[in-house]
Order: C-alpha cells, then structure tokens, then sequence
C-alpha cells in the first residue's frame, strides 16, 4: 500500500514537471528570470531547455504508473528497493541542485530566488526524494 501510495505521488510529481517544463516552458523561465532579463535571447534559450528536462520527467511519470498498475512486474524486495532508490535520486538530484542557489540567496545572491513555486518545488522534492528512500530503506 505504502509502495503504490509513493508511486502515485512520484507520478503526480514527475507529470506535473513534465507540464511545466515541456508545455509551460515559458512559465518555467519567468520563474527563474527577473523581468528585467526576459527580452534577452538566453531567456529563450532557458525556456527550450525546459522541454529536454519535460521528457525526463514524462519518462519517470510514466514508468512510476505502469509500476504502479502492473505492480507484479516487480515483485521483489530488491527490485523495488532499486526502483526506490533511482526515484529518490531523480527528486534528489533536483533538490541537491537548488541547495546551492538557496544558500547563495540567504547572502542576498543566487542566480534564481528559491521563493514561491520554486521553494515549494524544493521543498516537495526534499520531502519526495526520503519517502522513496525510506520506501527503499523498508525493501532493504
């Protein structure tokens, strides 16, 4: 129960990323660029990126609901203690590369305020990155 429980919840996550990287990639820039820094040409660049960190996150929506709905595909201890643990370093690797910037803003710098939704997508993936580990921890 715990397994589908995280499962879903990296699911929703990871199709949430893809939704604002790949389809709301605008978006994703002007949280990141200060207005005065959008009519440059790298903002532009910034915002395609966003579509090549979307497909990472639709491949791992994906793979968490086909587990999910054919969970018998894994069945070992091992197995989800594998799956757990490469989930829990996708969160991780997102919220590891924004400790940095976080820091950098408490000295008044940072190239990106971790504030409003990128606080909350920091705090999420911190929060997503120990469920998947604790779940890993349990099939251990």
């Amino acid at each position: 129960m715990m397994f589908a429980l995280i499962l879903l919840l990296n699911a929703i996550w990871f199709g949430l990323g893809f939704h604002l990287f790949a389809l709301r990639n605008k978006i994703f820039a002007k949280i990141l660029v200060p207005k005065e820094h959008r009519e440059t040409p790298v903002f532009d660049m910034l915002a395609e990126t966003g579509k090549f960190l979307g497909g990472f996150n639709f491949a791992f929506c994906v793979l968490n609901l086909l587990i999910l709905i054919t969970p018998s595909t894994f069945p070992e201890d091992s197995q989800r203690m594998i799956l757990c643990l490469v989930f829990a370093l996708a969160h991780g690797s997102q919220f590891l590369a924004n400790v940095p910037i976080a820091l950098q803003n408490r000295r008044g710098e940072g190239v990106w305020q971790v504030k409003g939704l990128m606080l909350f997508i920091f705090i999420t993936d911190f929060v997503l990155m120990m469920a998947n580990f604790v779940m890993a921890a349990i099939y251990a």
